[in-house]
């Protein structure tokens, strides 16, 4: 985590001179962040390396949504060359630590997540490209791609791909929304003595189904969220959405989409990436792929699973190649 070589200057050029530079986290992708104090103020440095990375999305999908009210980070300076952002301080304040220091907070603390969700679906999509067909299938075919060989299994590859065709029309909706896909616990920040809501990593954003993000905060890959903490809100989302059963379908649909992308991308981060501790998570991804597969509108996804993936190989797959 040492800082990009043209940190420094870039900082003195926007106004930042002397500050100091310190670490805070990297993600799963080539995106590191700094923070820059100076002077009683302090900013996050972003490094999203060309050809790597481009901040563009990113600060695309935040002017949108500052426009429309929603707390996403005000960009301070950028240069493209160098893949260097300075965006607005949202501080240390999470969700996930504050549900974990918390937890007969979980509830009240998700509530506003939920209702920040309902607001966004009432928005028409932004200028982001659409979720469609393609992109589901592409995504959902990680999981045949690194999880089936990084555990011994030679998966019907024609059968996959036919069991998903016959439930993604569920997955399309008719009134596309913006979705941020990156929508959990760990994104979303605690900000200022109200703690509303800041909203991180929606660069990936797409035109898709409002769905999607639920499945992302409810079935969190990175925590565990209790099947009645689930239901409890996915209840109030549909009362305040009027989201009826097809909604579900949908849910379930994307909640498998996404889980059985998310173990592709975990096994990949593990054995192309070497970043083993993703493989660990990847018995948690399955718990709730297992719940989604358990709906009726499941049936031809689940019985391939059956038919391909027998239990004893559904797990951390670091472990189970050993």
């Amino acid at each position: 985590m040492t800082p990009p070589p043209g940190a420094a200057a870039f900082l003195d050029a926007h106004g930042w001179g002397g500050a100091q530079i310190l670490p805070v986290a990297g993600d799963a992708s080539f995106r590191r962040y700094f923070r820059a104090i100076e002077a009683g103020r302090q900013a996050i440095l972003m490094d999203a390396p060309p050809p790597h990375e481009d901040p563009r999305p990113f600060i695309a999908v935040a002017k949108w949504l500052v426009e429309r009210d929603f707390a996403a980070p005000a960009i301070l300076a950028c240069d493209f060359d160098q893949g260097l952002v300075l965006i607005e301080d949202f501080g240390d304040d999470r969700l996930r630590e504050a549900v974990d220091a918390s937890p007969d907070e979980e509830l009240s603390l998700y509530a506003p997540a939920i209702d920040l969700l309902v607001r966004l679906r009432a928005q028409p999509a932004g200028p982001v490209p659409p979720y469609d067909r393609a992109v589901l299938k592409r995504e959902a075919g990680l999981f045949v791609e690194w999880y089936c060989p990084a555990v011994g299994i030679e998966p019907d590859l024609a059968g996959w791909d036919a069991a998903w065709e016959s439930v993604f029309d569920h997955a399309i909706a008719e009134t596309p929304v913006t979705v941020l896909r990156d929508y959990h616990a760990e994104n979303l920040m605690l900000v200022g003595p109200e703690r509303s809501l800041g909203l991180l990593d929606f660069q990936d954003a797409l035109a898709g189904h409002p769905a999607y993000d639920l499945v992302s905060l409810l079935q969190d890959a990175r925590r565990t969220v209790d099947p009645a903490v689930e239901a409890a809100m996915l209840a109030r989302y549909r009362a305040a959405a009027d989201a009826g059963e097809e909604f579900m379908n949908a849910y379930h649909v994307l909640g498998a989409q996404r889980n059985a992308k998310i173990l592709g991308i975990f096994t990949r981060l593990w054995k192309r990436d070497g970043k083993p501790h993703y493989a660990t998570m990847c018995p948690r991804v399955w718990t709730y792929l297992e719940r989604d597969l358990a709906q009726p509108v499941m049936a031809t996804v689940a019985a391939w699973f059956a038919a391909n993936v027998p239990p004893a190989l559904r797990g951390d797959p670091l472990a189970l190649s050993a």
